[in-house]
């Protein structure tokens, strides 16, 4: 009868099959495959956050093309949105810069100045009718009024999945794992100003 055959064996074995379970569980209990599933998690909502600014950088240069006939004083305007739309599309975060507060606030600050010279040409164009009659004009109102609500769509997202990640890696267990494997908290976005994150209303200014 070979070794691995008598009872001292066959209890070795088991000994060792459940030492790798147990190993095995306190691997998942400490957060070992759970932080970085809520960590590409994160990264994933981020790209969508970076999208959707994408989008409504995207739609400036059409604004611009509607605004031709507006007077000097908004074409000064327009030309400090065409500037802050330069800015915000020259910042980038990548998802290896979501656990860096300064790159995140640059970003925040490009973005935010942004939508507030977006907010004042708007605005602006108050006092002509006849350029918000243009049908390309209501046409740009509808797309802005969507992609704001999708910026707020997705930042609560991307915040809603951070906070989740760095629950699991602030807390005990599982922020054994998070230790392990060298995780950080990652940064949330905040509104530069308050109640940024909210979508404004655009009815009435186009």
């Amino acid at each position: 009868m070979s070794a691995s055959n008598t009872p001292v064996g066959k209890l070795s074995r088991i000994g060792r099959h459940a030492l790798v379970t147990i190993a095995a569980m306190s691997l998942a209990a400490c957060g070992f495959n759970s932080v970085p599933t809520k960590q590409e998690a994160a990264k994933a909502k981020w790209a969508d956050v970076q999208a959707a600014f994408q989008e409504r950088a995207n739609l400036v240069p059409n604004l611009a093309a509607v605004a031709k006939g507006a007077a000097e004083q908004e074409k000064a305007i327009l030309t400090g949105v065409v500037e802050a739309r330069a800015k915000a599309t020259s910042i980038q975060v990548t998802a290896d810069d979501l656990n860096d507060p300064a790159k995140m606030q640059q970003f925040q600050q490009a973005q935010a100045n942004l939508g507030a010279n977006l907010g004042r040409l708007l605005a602006s164009f108050e006092a002509y009718p006849d350029l918000k009659s243009i049908t390309n004009y209501q046409m740009l109102q509808s797309q802005l009024e969507g992609q704001e609500n999708r910026i707020r769509i997705s930042v609560r997202d991307y915040n809603a999945a951070v906070q989740d990640y760095n629950t699991e890696v602030r807390t005990f267990p599982t922020m054994i794992g998070a230790k392990l494997r060298g995780a950080d908290p990652l940064v949330p976005y905040q509104a530069a100003t308050p109640g940024a994150e909210v979508a404004p209303s655009l009815e009435g200014k186009m």
